[in-house]
C-alpha cells in the first residue's frame, strides 16, 4: 500500500474487499494511507463472531442459537461440546470466530455436521489449526426474506447514519446462495437492531448487517456484519445513499451529503438469467425493466417506478461484463469485486 501511495504521488483512502483485509489494513496501518472506519480494536469487535454475538445477547438482539466452544489459543471445552450436541442436535453449523481463519484450514468459512463423530473431528481439526469455533443451530430461513441494513456509521454516531435496508428477495442457488436480486424496503427492525449493535461496538465506516427470517422463531436473526464494500453495494448508492462516497468524504476535503432515498432495485443478471432459464424462478422483472436494461438507460436513472441497476453490466464502463463472458464458457472462474 505504501509503494502504491509513493507511486501515486498522494494520499489514498482504502476500502478492503474482504473482511480481513479491512483488519489488516486497520493493523498495519500504512503511511499515507487513510482509513474510513474505526481502529483495530473496533473492527475487531464486530468481525470476531464471538464477540458480536455476545454483544447481541447483552442488547438482546436476537441471533441464531450458538453455543462457545472456546479452541484458537485456548483449549476446546468437552463440557461445552456435549452441551451444544445434546441442545442443538444434528445436523448442526460450526462457524469460526474469525472467518478467514476457518476458511485457510478447510476451504470454506462454515460447515454443516451430520453426526456426532463428524461434529467431534471438524472442531478437532479446528482446534489443530489454532481456529476458535462455535456450534450453531440450524436456522429454519425463510427463502426470499432476507434482509441487510446497508450503512455509513460515521464518526459523530449512529444517531448521523446514512443507511438503507435491502432484501435478498432472490438468491443463486435460490436458497441458501449469493445475493442475485435485491431490493429496497422498509423494515424498521432491522435498522434498530443493526445500529444497536455497531453503537455498542463503537463501530464508524460502511458496513452490511445481515439478518435472515428465522420461520420457527418467527423472527429475524443477525447472522453476520461486513465491515467492507460488499456484492450489491451498488444499490443504496443508485438509491441516493452513496457510502462509500459519504466515508470517503469523512476523511479527505471532499463534499457529500444524501438527498433522501428512493425504491430500487438491483440484479446481477448472470445469475438471474441463470435461474430463469432453468424455470426455477417466475420472471420478478417488469417489461420496462427489461427495456432499460437493455438500452442501458437504466443508468442514467431513466424510466418511472423503483431505480435500477446491476451488478457488474454497464454499457457505459464494458470491461467486467466482457470479462465475465471471457470466463463463462472456458476453465477460468470469475471474480466480482467484493
Amino acid at each position: 500500500m505504501e509503494a502504491i501511495v509513493d507511486a501515486a504521488g498522494t494520499e489514498a483512502v482504502a476500502f478492503g474487499c474482504m473482511d480481513e483485509w479491512a483488519l489488516a489494513y486497520a493493523d498495519a496501518d500504512p503511511d499515507g494511507v487513510r482509513l474510513p472506519y474505526a481502529g483495530i480494536d473496533t473492527i475487531d469487535d464486530v468481525l470476531n463472531k464471538s464477540r458480536l454475538y455476545a454483544t447481541c445477547e447483552a442488547l438482546d438482539v436476537p441471533y441464531p442459537e450458538t453455543h462457545r466452544l472456546c479452541g484458537g489459543d485456548d483449549p476446546v471445552d468437552e463440557a461445552a461440546l456435549d452441551a451444544a450436541a445434546d441442545a442443538l442436535g444434528f445436523p448442526l453449523v460450526v462457524k469460526p470466530a474469525r472467518k478467514r481463519e476457518f476458511e485457510e484450514a478447510f476451504g470454506t468459512n462454515v460447515t454443516t455436521v451430520e453426526d456426532r463423530e463428524a461434529f467431534e473431528e471438524t472442531v478437532a481439526a479446528a482446534d489443530a489449526a489454532n481456529v476458535e469455533v462455535m456450534a450453531q443451530k440450524r436456522v429454519d430461513v425463510a427463502t426470499g426474506r432476507d434482509h441487510s441494513l446497508a450503512s455509513y456509521v460515521p464518526p459523530s454516531g449512529v444517531d448521523d447514519a446514512l443507511a438503507v435496508v435491502g432484501n435478498a428477495a432472490v438468491r443463486y442457488p435460490l436458497q441458501f446462495g449469493t445475493s442475485c436480486l435485491v431490493e429496497t424496503t422498509e423494515e424498521p427492525a432491522i435498522s434498530e437492531r443493526a445500529l444497536a449493535v455497531l453503537d455498542e461496538a463503537g463501530y464508524h465506516g460502511i458496513s452490511e448487517a445481515e439478518f435472515v427470517y428465522d420461520r420457527e422463531r418467527e423472527e429475524f436473526l443477525l447472522l453476520d456484519v461486513n465491515t467492507r464494500p460488499w456484492k450489491w453495494i451498488s444499490l443504496p448508492v443508485v438509491a441516493g445513499a452513496n457510502l462509500p462516497m459519504a466515508a470517503y468524504a469523512a476523511v479527505t476535503d471532499a463534499e457529500y451529503e444524501s438527498t433522501g432515498t428512493e425504491p430500487a432495485r438491483w440484479v446481477y443478471l448472470r445469475d438471474y438469467l441463470s435461474l430463469l432459464a432453468d424455470g426455477a424462478l417466475a420472471d420478478r422483472l417488469e417489461h420496462a425493466d427489461w427495456r432499460r436494461l437493455v438500452s442501458g438507460t437504466f443508468e442514467a436513472g431513466a424510466g418511472s417506478g423503483r431505480r435500477l441497476t446491476t451488478g457488474a453490466y454497464r454499457p457505459s464502463d464494458p470491461a467486467p461484463t466482457a470479462k465475465l463472458l471471457e470466463t463463462e464458457f472456458v476453465d477460468r472462474e470469475y471474480y466480482c469485486s467484493c
